[in-house]
């Protein structure tokens, strides 16, 4: 049975840092593509970043500078900074290769003062 556990989402403030963490099992972890993914309320789920079995990383713009994303052998983190009341949202684990994707449950990130 494949699973993808996110942990780490809280309420932070603005400017402050969270570590995202990705936690897989039921799958053989290196040869998927992984990637964030956020959706706030009322919003389409966006692509944050995305790292290939190869570490190649790719960040959406609204993150870019701002996020790390990174892996190894059966997790997957994503390292934010400076956070903005922008990033509120729901942040899911994703896994992928050719056709076949499978997502986790989410975790909620919260940034407010």
């Amino acid at each position: 049975q494949v699973q993808l556990v996110e942990s780490g989402g809280g309420l932070v403030q603005p400017g402050g840092s969270l570590r995202l963490s990705c936690a897989a099992s039921g799958i053989s972890f290196r040869i998927y593509n992984m990637a964030w993914y956020r959706q706030a309320p009322g919003k389409q789920r966006e692509l944050v970043a995305g790292i290939s079995t190869t570490g190649i990383t790719n960040y959406a713009d609204s993150v870019k500078g701002r996020s790390i994303i990174s892996r190894d052998s059966a997790t997957v983190f994503l390292q934010m900074s400076r956070l903005i009341p922008d990033d509120t949202a729901t942040y899911y684990c994703n896994a992928k290769i050719l056709g076949t994707g499978y997502w986790g449950q989410g975790t909620q990130v919260t940034v407010s003062s």
